[in-house]
């Protein structure tokens, strides 16, 4: 009986001792203040979002908001500073990587869908955009109407394959790990377009070896609302990113990233409609 006793006392003093570690690791905000790293999945070749530049530094509109919105509120919250660790995300890896907590937050192009909110959670929007096709200049697709039976490329596990499967189910369509080997696909003939979100299609034809041999067609075929993904139930370190999102655009700084990017002089000229201004100072609630 004394070393039942014994045994059981042994492991109250274990579980006490190990109950705070786990407790500590339950919450992203508590992951990062331990670790002094917040990890984002992110992408190296979806200009100018995210990706590796000619002096194979990793940039990008997204990343610049981690950066410059989302980190500062971190460091504020936990009252540490904090760095930001990169690793590459893809559509089929994404919510696998957050399930597993290798990241913390998708910093990319990930489409904000019912779907996928059962899986994790997202933040408020930070950019709207639609699916459309990128060809060689002269080809007969010119909308989502003219791809029955033709080889379509899209990225695995994106919006736009199940989109084109549910629209145009007569289309050939060839799913890709990511979009450089989609593209490339187009380049060497093996497919006839390649559709994605039109800003990444933009993109993708600016950073082209010749922009002039690739048009984009179609009117927007889906809505693409772009956010921020992250584990699910973790409303304290939702609170935090969402904040920073809105003090962003309340301040404006959001919008001085924005046209870093996407001004007249940025990386890929896309001006902001006044609709989708709109909408974004929508969503900033009151304080």
């Amino acid at each position: 009986m004394k070393k039942l006793l014994a045994l059981v006392a042994a492991g109250v003093l274990l579980a006490s001792s190990v109950t705070p570690a786990f407790a500590q690791t339950s919450s992203t905000l508590d992951k990062i203040s331990q670790s002094g790293t917040l990890v984002i999945g992110t992408r190296t070749g979806s200009p100018p979002f995210a990706y590796v530049n000619s002096q194979n530094q990793w940039v990008g509109f997204s990343i610049d908001l981690v950066e410059e919105l989302i980190k500062p509120a971190l460091e504020k919250k936990l009252g540490k500073p904090v760095k930001v660790e990169r690793k590459e995300s893809a559509p089929p890896t994404r919510i696998p990587l957050l399930s597993s907590s290798a990241v913390d937050l998708i910093a990319e192009t990930m489409t904000d869908t019912r779907t996928r909110r059962e899986s994790v959670d997202f933040s408020l929007t930070f950019f709207v955009t639609g699916a459309q096709f990128i060809v060689k200049k002269g080809s007969k697709v010119r909308s989502i109407k003219d791809i029955d039976g033709k080889r379509i490329a899209a990225q695995q596990g994106s919006t736009n394959a199940r989109i084109i499967r549910e629209k145009a189910p007569k289309a050939q369509l060839r799913e890709f790990p990511d979009q450089p080997a989609a593209f490339q696909a187009l380049i060497q003939g093996q497919v006839e377009a390649y559709t994605n979100d039109g800003i990444q299609l933009a993109g993708l034809k600016a950073k082209a070896a010749n922009p002039a041999l690739w048009e984009i067609v179609g009117d927007f075929y889906s809505y693409e609302p772009y956010g921020m993904a992250m584990r699910k139930n973790d409303s304290d370190f939702r609170g935090v990113v969402n904040a920073a999102l809105m003090d962003g655009i309340e301040n404006g700084k959001y919008f001085e990233l924005y046209d870093k990017w996407f001004g007249a002089k940025g990386e890929l000229p896309y001006p902001m409609s006044a609709a989708v201004r709109t909408f974004m100072l929508y969503q900033v609630v009151p304080k």
